[in-house]
Parts: structure tokens; C-alpha cells; sequence
């Protein structure tokens, strides 16, 4: 499979997606253009931007579907792939799949940015017109209330009109009434902090109290919204006062977006890129993140599994994925509360103990990893056993970088797995 059939499985993949305004044939034709980048780029010939650059063509053909994402990034991380190695046995094969599942996050991370923007875009367009056809109502009363109407009716997003001097709600269209759960022939001459409900209202009642009392001219943030029934939503709610031609202050208009299924997918791309796919563990990146953000003496053990290429080349790599997958788990049950384990890549694993007491307890925590793996493992109903060789090194995060902390590790492990090899 070479660039061009790599361009036809992804347009393959994106069929049932929402419908862009492109044919089949200029999808194709469209991620043809990064077929050969990206196979570069998981052989580490090519940097990582073009999966940014793909992302950003993809969302300007008006792919807006979270589907859009997720078959994306399966692509991305299978169909690249095994296009760029596709035997699983090469040498080169797990550095291509680390490649791939970083440039998978790099072009999820630039889908979401791109719908947040669209989402922004139409918001802040739709709130433009409101507010011009708005001040308009004086001169042109006729024309421009019925302009106004057609927007308040027809806005995909929620539009409200509160009074300046009582702070309650005038009107409210469909779209507004459906955000907040509340019926919209319920909603006017009520307060707004009465629609919101207390629970609701927290840093907005400042804001809107300073809008009131004309100190600021328009606010806008994200907040999570209880809803009447008790169903939670994730909202963008913006406010601006409208003034006449004299400057004086007439009237507010609100504006609400939904922004809970961005804001879900948002959470769920940044797991998956902080997250190893097979075993759920914790990834390179998200370990370095952990490990740079803590402070005090820390403990950390690395592990290289001793005897997986012989499971690998003798029972296959679905027999070795799933010895993998019990390590992590073992790993898991073994950690101290105060201890986070990851999968580096292949078969080398890392755990991180934050505020060590000292070096009895990093010994404790080591053995303790060493003895969770020394029972066999059961694959396919065949015992298996794979040990590890293990390094540690107890630093003061404050004083030493992490890259001489890593170096320190890396040599115990080695030193360690020498010493196994000898015996």
C-alpha cells in the first residue's frame, strides 16, 4: 500500500462522516497530498506538522463530525502504520507505531482546535448581526426588527434579551430555551439568576452584576450548567450591552452555545493521546508532563522486560500484546497510592513514586514490581513466564533535570539486566 491507496482507505474511512461539500474523488484527491508526508513523517524523515496541516485541511472541507476524529486517528495509527512497516517483526516497527500515535495526537489535537474556532466563528457572527440589526431598531425600526426577528428565530445558537435596569429577561428564541432546559414561554420577566439557578450563577452573578452597573460593556466564559431535570451541559454563555446612537446603554443581549459534545471530545482525544492504545497505561508524553510538574524527592523505577521477544517470536505478537496488557495490569496493582506507572514503548515500563520517603521505601516499591511479575502468565492456555530487569534512582526533583534523572535509571537498568544476563 503506497501514498495513493493510503489517500482511498482514509476517504474510505471518512464515508458516513457529515457529508463535506467535496466529492468522493476530491477527498481522495485532497489527502493525497499528505500521503507521502505522512508516511515520512512515522520514518522519522518528516516532522510532525503535516499531521497538523492535514487536520486543518480536513476541518476547511467542513468535516465537523467527531467521527470525522476518530477514524482519522485509527488510520493514523493502523493503515500508516502498517504502510510504513508492515512487517511487526522489523526492527523499526515499534519506533514507527510511537511516531504514528504521536502524530495521530498532533492531528487531534488540531481537529478540535479547528471546531472550537468554527464554533467561535459562528458564534461570534451570529451575535454581530443581533447586535447590528439591534441598533439599527431606531432608524429603521421596521426593516431591522424583522432582519432581527429572522436571526432570533433562526439562530442554531441560543439568543436571549435581558433589561438593563431590572436585570430580566425580555425574550429568549428556541435555541436559548433548549441550552438552558427551561420552557422559553417561562423565561420572560424573570431574573436571570432566577433562570440560572444558584448552583448556576456563581462567577457570572459578579459579571453581570458589573454589567448592570455599566463597569464592563460585555463578558464570556465556559461554565457547566445544571439543568432543571439535573442533566449537566457544558455552556459558553456571552453578554453584551447594546447601546443607541448616543452611546446610552438600551438593552443586553446573551448569547449560549452547547459546547458539551467539543468539550467531551476535547477530554477524550486528550486521553487517548496521553495514553498508551494497547495497555491504557499512561504514555511517554504524559509520564514527562508528571514527572516535570512534581517537586520534592521522587522515586523512580524502570523496567525492561526480560525473555518478551521470545514470547513475541515464538507465540506471536497477539500472544506478546496480551502479555503486555497483564504486565500493566500486575504493574498497576503493585503501585503505592502515591505512584503512577507508564509504558514507555515496547517492553519498557516506568513508575513514578512522588514524595519518596527515602531509599527503604523506592527498595519496597522495586521488589514489589519485580515479585507482582514473577508468577507465569497465561496465554492461550500456555504458561509463560517474563521477568525484568528494573533500575532506580531516588533525586531531588528541585536540584536535578530529567534528563540526568532518566540517564541514572537507564544505567541501573542495564547494569541490572547485565548482572541477570551473567547469572
Amino acid at each position: 500500500m503506497g501514498a495513493h491507496e493510503l489517500a482511498v482507505r482514509w476517504a474510505e474511512a471518512l464515508e458516513g462522516a457529515v457529508a463535506p461539500t467535496l466529492t468522493r474523488t476530491q477527498v481522495e484527491r485532497l489527502l493525497d497530498g499528505f500521503g507521502d508526508r505522512l508516511i515520512a513523517a512515522v520514518q522519522g524523515t518528516e516532522d510532525m506538522a503535516v499531521a497538523r496541516e492535514a487536520a486543518r485541511a480536513l476541518v476547511a472541507a467542513n468535516y465537523r463530525d467527531p467521527l470525522a476524529v476518530h477514524r482519522s486517528v485509527l488510520v493514523l495509527c493502523k493503515d500508516l502504520v502498517t504502510d510504513a512497516c508492515p512487517d511487526p517483526a522489523c526492527a523499526d516497527y515499534w519506533p514507527v507505531r510511537d511516531r504514528a500515535i504521536e502524530l495521530a495526537a498532533e492531528f487531534a489535537a488540531e481537529f478540535t482546535a479547528g471546531l472550537r474556532n468554527a464554533a467561535l466563528a459562528e458564534q461570534e457572527t451570529t451575535l454581530t448581526a443581533a447586535m447590528t440589526a439591534a441598533q439599527e431598531a431606531d432608524a429603521r425600526r421596521q426593516l431591522s426588527e424583522a432582519r432581527f426577528q429572522a436571526i432570533f428565530e433562526g439562530a442554531s445558537v441560543g439568543i436571549g434579551t435581558v433589561d438593563i435596569t431590572t436585570g430580566q429577561v425580555v425574550d429568549v428564541n428556541n435555541a436559548m430555551a433548549e441550552t438552558l432546559g427551561v420552557p422559553a414561554a417561562q423565561m420572560p420577566g424573570r431574573p436571570v439568576a432566577d433562570i440560572l439557578g444558584p448552583s448556576n450563577i456563581g462567577e457570572a452573578f459578579g459579571l453581570f452584576q458589573r454589567l448592570l452597573s455599566g463597569e464592563i460593556d460585555r463578558f464570556r466564559f465556559e461554565t457547566q450548567h445544571t439543568k432543571p431535570d439535573g442533566s449537566h451541559t457544558i455552556i459558553d454563555l456571552s453578554m453584551t450591552v447594546v447601546r443607541d446612537s448616543e452611546g446610552e446603554p438600551r438593552f443586553l443581549v446573551g448569547v449560549t452555545v452547547d459546547v458539551t459534545d467539543r468539550k467531551e471530545l476535547a477530554d477524550r482525544l486528550w486521553y487517548d493521546a496521553h495514553h498508551d492504545s494497547l495497555t491504557g497505561l499512561p504514555n511517554r508524553l504524559l509520564f514527562f508532563d508528571r514527572l516535570a510538574a512534581t517537586t520534592g524527592q521522587v522515586g523512580v523505577c524502570y523496567l525492561d522486560l526480560d525473555g518478551f521477544k521470545e514470547v513475541n517470536d515464538r507465540r506471536g505478537h497477539t500472544a506478546g500484546d496480551q502479555v503486555l496488557c497483564e504486565v500493566a495490569q500486575r504493574l498497576r496493582r503493585a503501585l503505592p497510592p502515591h505512584g503512577v506507572a507508564a509504558r514507555l514503548g515496547g517492553d519498557e515500563f516506568i513508575v513514578l513514586v512522588e514524595s519518596c520517603s527515602g531509599r527503604e521505601e523506592l527498595d519496597t516499591v522495586s521488589d514489589g514490581l519485580l515479585a507482582a511479575l514473577r508468577d507465569p502468565f497465561d496465554v492461550a492456555g500456555l504458561s509463560v513466564r517474563v521477568g525484568a530487569s528494573i533500575g532506580t534512582a531516588l533525586v531531588d526533583t528541585d536540584s536535578t533535570a530529567v534528563d540526568e534523572l532518566m540517564h541514572a535509571v537507564d544505567t541501573a537498568m542495564y547494569r541490572d539486566k547485565a548482572l541477570r544476563q551473567g547469572r
